[in-house]
C-alpha cells in the first residue's frame, strides 16, 4: 500500500512538472511590432469595424440597382361568384369566363430624374470610403491602446525588479544588523526595523507581481488572445521620430488626421443628399413595357404586348420637398462648423501632447541624476554604518530613497514612451509604420 501511495505522489509530480514545462513552453514571446501590428488588424473592435466596410460596398451596388430595369412577372388564377357580363338590351352579354388564368411580364426603366439616381451612387461611394476612414481611425486607436498597454507592462515589470533589489538590499542590510547585533554594537531595535523594512517590501512586490499580470490580460484582451495565455514582453528602447516644430506638426495633423477626412467625405455626402432632394422639384420620365396573357374566349386577343412612355411629377407633397431640401442645408452647414470645432480640437490635442512629450523628457533627465545621486547616498551610509558612525535608520532611509528615484526613473521613462506615442497618433502619423 505504501509503495503504491508513493507512486501515486511520483505521478502527481511528474505531471506536475510536465504541466509547469508546458505552460513556460505556451508563453508567447511579443515583440512591439509584431503586437502593433496584431491590434491594428487582428484585434475584435478592428473586425468589427470591416464588417461596416462591406456592408457599404453592397449599398454601393444597391444604389447602382436604380439605373437597371424593374423586371416583374406573375401568374394566377381567378375563381368568380359570378361570370362577367354586361346588359344590352335587358339581355345579359357575356364579357369573360368565370374562372380563368392570367399571367404576365412588365418591365418598368427610370430614363431620366434630373441626377437624383446617380446622386445616390455617388453618395453610397461616398459611404463606402467613409467606412474605410472609419477603420483607418479605429485601427489607430486600437495602435495606441496597445502601446499604452505594452508600455504599462514594461513598467510593471520593472517596477518587480527594482523591488527585488529592493529586497536584496534590505535582505543585506538585516544580515549586517543581525551580526552587529549578535556583537553587541547595535540594540535589537534597530533588528526590528530592518525586519519591518524588508516585510512591507515584500508586501509591495506582491502588489507589483499582480499590476503586472493586469496588464498582461490587458494585453491579450486588446490582441484578442485567450486571457490565460502567457505573454512575454520584450523591451522596446528605439525611440520613434517625434518632430520637435510644434507649427509643423499642427499643419501634418490637419492634413492627415483621419477625424478631417472623416468630415470632409460626410459634408460631401450631405451635399449630394441635398442635390438628390432638389430633383423631386422635377418631373421623373419613364418607360413601361410588358407581356400581358388573360385566358378569355369572349375576346379577340387573350395576349397582348403593351409600351408606355411617361413622366411621374409631384405637384404638392404638403411643403415636404421644401422641408427635406432646407434639413440637408442645414445638415450641410452644419457638419461645416463642425469640421472648424474638430479643427481645433486636433490642434489643442497635438500641443498638449506635444508639452506632456517635453514634461516627460525633461522629468526623464531629472529623474536619472537623482538616481545616480541616490546610489551613491546608499554607498556612503552603508560604509557609516559599518563603521558604526551611523545609524540602521539612514541607511534604511537610503534604501528606500534609491527605490523611490529608481522606480520614478522607470516610470518617467514609459511616460515618455507614452507620451511620444500619444504626439505620434495626435499629429496624424502611422503607428504601425513608425515603430517597425
Amino acid at each position: 500500500m505504501n509503495r503504491a501511495f508513493y507512486l501515486t505522489l511520483a505521478a502527481i509530480a511528474v505531471f506536475i512538472f510536465q504541466t509547469g514545462a508546458y505552460a513556460a513552453d505556451s508563453t508567447k514571446k511579443l515583440s512591439l511590432p509584431e503586437g502593433l501590428r496584431i491590434a491594428a488588424s487582428e484585434s475584435r473592435v478592428v473586425k468589427i469595424a470591416s464588417y461596416n466596410k462591406e456592408i457599404s460596398g453592397a449599398g454601393i451596388v444597391l444604389a447602382r440597382s436604380r439605373f437597371m430595369p424593374n423586371v416583374n412577372a406573375f401568374a394566377g388564377k381567378t375563381y368568380l361568384s359570378y361570370q362577367p357580363a354586361a346588359l344590352m338590351g335587358g339581355q345579359p352579354v357575356y364579357m369573360s369566363e368565370k374562372n380563368y388564368a392570367s399571367y404576365g411580364i412588365n418591365a418598368y426603366q427610370t430614363l431620366f430624374d434630373f441626377g437624383q439616381n446617380s446622386s445616390q451612387i455617388e453618395i453610397s461611394k461616398n459611404t463606402h470610403t467613409l467606412s474605410s476612414l472609419e477603420l483607418k481611425k479605429i485601427k489607430s486607436l486600437a495602435a495606441l491602446d496597445f502601446l499604452s498597454a505594452y508600455f504599462d507592462t514594461l513598467e510593471a515589470e520593472k517596477i518587480i525588479n527594482t523591488s527585488k533589489k529592493e529586497m536584496e538590499r534590505l535582505q543585506a542590510h538585516q544580515t549586517a544588523a543581525k551580526n552587529l547585533f549578535d556583537e553587541g554594537v547595535i540594540t535589537k531595535n534597530d533588528l526590528l526595523q530592518a525586519e519591518v523594512r524588508l516585510a512591507d517590501a515584500r508586501q509591495r512586490s506582491l502588489s507589483a507581481n499582480t499590476t503586472r499580470e493586469i496588464f498582461l490580460m490587458r494585453l491579450n484582451n486588446i490582441l484578442s488572445f485567450q486571457m490565460t495565455d502567457g505573454i512575454e514582453v520584450e523591451e522596446y528602447d528605439r525611440e520613434p521620430g517625434v518632430g520637435t516644430d510644434l507649427n509643423r506638426l499642427w499643419d501634418y495633423a490637419l492634413s492627415n488626421r483621419v477625424e478631417l477626412l472623416i468630415i470632409d467625405k460626410e459634408i460631401k455626402s450631405a451635399e449630394l443628399e441635398e442635390s438628390s432632394l432638389r430633383s423631386d422639384y422635377f418631373p421623373k420620365f419613364f418607360a413601361q413595357g410588358g407581356y400581358n396573357y388573360t385566358e378569355n374566349s369572349y375576346q379577340q386577343h387573350d395576349a397582348n404586348w403593351s409600351v408606355i412612355l411617361g413622366l411621374n411629377m409631384n405637384l404638392f407633397g404638403g411643403m415636404s420637398t421644401e422641408a427635406s431640401v432646407s434639413k440637408a442645408k442645414y445638415r450641410t452647414a452644419q457638419l461645416r462648423e463642425k469640421k472648424k470645432q474638430i479643427s481645433d480640437e486636433i490642434k489643442l490635442q497635438v500641443k498638449q501632447a506635444f508639452l506632456e512629450a517635453a514634461t516627460s523628457y525633461e522629468k526623464l533627465t531629472v529623474s536619472k541624476n537623482a538616481f545616480e545621486q541616490a546610489e551613491e547616498n546608499l554607498r556612503i551610509n552603508k560604509v557609516r554604518y559599518a563603521e558604526g558612525i551611523g545609524t540602521a535608520t539612514e541607511v534604511l532611509d537610503a534604501i528606500s530613497l534609491l527605490t523611490i528615484t529608481e522606480t520614478n526613473n522607470f516610470k518617467t521613462r514609459y511616460e515618455l514612451r507614452k507620451a511620444q506615442a500619444a504626439l505620434l497618433y495626435a499629429a496624424g502619423h502611422d503607428l504601425v509604420s513608425e515603430y517597425q
